[in-house]
């Protein structure tokens, strides 16, 4: 019984899990190619016997081929031609090496679709012609082409130009055979009619309003003659463009508010390299805010809000009609600005009920306005004989509390006026008493003071013995 609980146990699940990883291992072996193996990430082909013809695939049933990342390949002479199809598979590949094969040629498009290369080292190879366009969109760290038989041509020169702008501690010796198949240090090759191309905008600055119309010109210059063609990324607005050799123009329509801060580039590019100009567009227009919430607590209460416009819009905020002018416990925040775009709110600090009410934001430039209205509410009416606040009393707000409307100030005033009469009826009544206890004092203090002088004076004692002792006579 304990051996049946044993293994129907922890040390189970670990058989299993390692019968598991060897079928794994089996799939992926299986689906490697001969001459070759793999991993899950890795595949390397150094068997110079019998070797490989074609660039390494892996078999429908393998693994991802995307999750490959590194691929070696040394010691093939029989692989000469890398096709457009074969590395487009492999889209997470980040190193190819092909080191000591028979590599002749590499299609335009190989790498299309393997945006993630970095590494690329085609070291003692066949190569007698190198396009750019192969590595145009990648960004590539490092690229080693050290001992190929390159012919001295126009189409290598772009391999030279970037040895001069790429800064990079290690410097390669490249070579290229010339006419009489002598080496000439590439860094010394000096071809006639050869060299990158220049382009030009008419327009360095493009500020115009939404909604309008504007065309851009272009000239380009450049032996070989260089290809002209514009880079819009992803705008937004209609535009067409009309090309003739060396000049180009490129009309913009209808022009949006999104388009606004974004880049348009006139490029030139030849066998050497290539050239831009470019140029970004601003748009003006009229403010729009596009969103307006409730109040939300935080550290503070907040009202967010998003308000896009160029120039950059002036916010004024309203409370139940009324301007409210800003203070110290009540103001307005931008958090994220991004170019025409602004993300904010309007901070309160510590509003009681005395804030509830309607907030409107009010977003104005040059080119117009737009409003959006909230309601509010922070807490509820205190009941009789409760205090308002006792950390933030009424009179606190009353910088920016302004006068609404006239049934409001109407409203207001009746208010006042109950609270002014009621406190005048308290003051009369006080000095009421007051009055009364200083008459009531005053009295005492007189009859004090002639008790005083009645028992201390001798007139009046002989008066009221004479009173007394005079005769009944009839």
């Amino acid at each position: 019984m304990s051996s049946w609980s044993r293994w129907h146990g922890p040390a189970m699940a670990r058989l299993w899990g390692f019968c598991w990883l060897v079928v794994g291992f089996w799939r992926v072996a299986l689906a490697c190619p001969p001459s070759c193996k793999c991993s899950a990430s890795r595949i390397w082909c150094n068997e110079p016997s019998p070797g490989i013809v074609a660039f390494p695939r892996l078999e429908p049933n393998s693994a991802d081929p995307e999750n490959i990342t590194e691929i070696f390949i040394a010691n093939q002479k029989r692989l000469e031609i890398i096709n457009e199809d074969d590395v487009e598979a492999y889209v997470g590949l980040r190193n190819l090496t092909i080191v000591d094969s028979g590599l002749k040629f590499v299609a335009y498009k190989a790498f299309l679709k393997n945006s993630n290369l970095q590494h690329i080292n085609f070291t003692r190879n066949k190569l007698t012609s190198l396009s750019r366009k192969h590595f145009r969109h990648l960004d590539l760290s490092e690229l080693i082409l050290v001992g190929n038989p390159f012919t001295c041509s126009c189409d290598i020169m772009w391999i030279k130009t970037l040895q001069e702008t790429k800064s990079s501690p290690e410097t390669q010796d490249l070579y290229c055979l010339d006419e009489s198949s002598k080496n000439i240090l590439l860094a010394n090759l000096q071809i006639p009619n050869c060299g990158l191309p220049s382009a030009r905008l008419a327009a360095p600055n493009l500020t115009v309003e939404e909604g309008k119309s504007v065309t851009l010109s272009c000239s380009v210059a450049g032996d070989p003659l260089p290809n002209l063609y514009w880079d819009v990324g992803n705008l937004v607005s209609k535009h067409m463009n009309e090309t003739s050799h060396t000049q180009g123009s490129l009309r913009i329509t209808n022009i949006s508010s999104d388009d606004s801060g974004k880049q348009i580039s006139c490029v030139a590019e030849n066998l050497v390299g290539e050239d831009q100009d470019s140029v970004n567009l601003t748009v003006h227009f009229a403010p729009t805010i596009t969103f307006l919430e409730s109040p939300t607590s935080d550290h503070h209460w907040c009202i967010p809000f998003t308000v896009k416009g160029n120039p950059k819009p002036e916010l004024q905020w309203f409370y139940n009609g009324a301007i409210l002018n800003e203070s110290k416990y009540i103001c307005t925040k931008i958090h994220v600005t991004n170019h025409t775009e602004y993300h904010g709110c309007l901070q309160l600090d510590n509003p009681t009920h005395i804030n509830n009410g309607d907030y409107t934001l009010m977003a104005k430039n040059e080119y117009g306005k737009d409003e959006r209205q909230i309601s509010a509410h922070f807490m509820g009416q205190p009941e009789v004989g409760e205090e308002t606040n006792p950390s933030y009393p009424e009179d606190l707000y009353e910088d920016w509390t302004a006068t609404t409307d006239i049934g409001d100030t109407t409203n207001k005033s009746n208010s006042s006026t109950d609270v002014a009469d009621k406190t005048g009826r308290e003051h009369l009544s006080v000095y009421a008493v007051v009055v009364i206890a200083s008459v009531v004092g005053f009295c005492l203090l007189v009859m004090l003071l002639l008790l005083k002088l009645a028992r201390h004076s001798k007139f009046g004692m002989k008066g009221f013995v004479l009173f007394h002792k005079i005769p009944l006579d009839g």
